[in-house]
């Protein structure tokens, strides 16, 4: 069973911004897409850049390194040079307790 861990508190990433994250060893960017949270790998599968250096446009984070770009709500690659999908992280909230599944 995945344990779940407090990240973040709601509105401490509003509607259309990112922020970055550190679960242990892991870097995280969490996305706020209209409304709704998502929690992504911040290392660019292409370039190991932080994502969360970038650009969210809509529900995609553009790599400042390249210009890869990927779905915040999916993780799939959507413009190389990357074509490797970002890890995504299940997200909870309670309260106002912003919660990530970890395995």
């Amino acid at each position: 069973m995945a344990r779940q861990q407090k990240v973040a508190s709601l509105g401490d990433v509003g509607q259309g911004e990112m922020k970055l994250v550190e679960v242990g060893e892991e870097r995280v960017l969490l996305a706020n897409v209209e409304g709704k949270l998502y929690a992504v790998s911040d290392v660019c599968t292409h370039a190991a850049c932080s994502l969360s250096e970038g650009f969210l446009e809509g529900d995609e984070v553009e790599c400042p390194c390249h210009g890869s770009r990927f779905k915040v709500t999916s993780g799939e690659a959507t413009q190389g040079p990357a074509d490797e999908p970002l890890k995504r992280y299940p997200v909870a909230v309670q309260g106002r307790d912003v919660l990530l599944s970890l395995e």
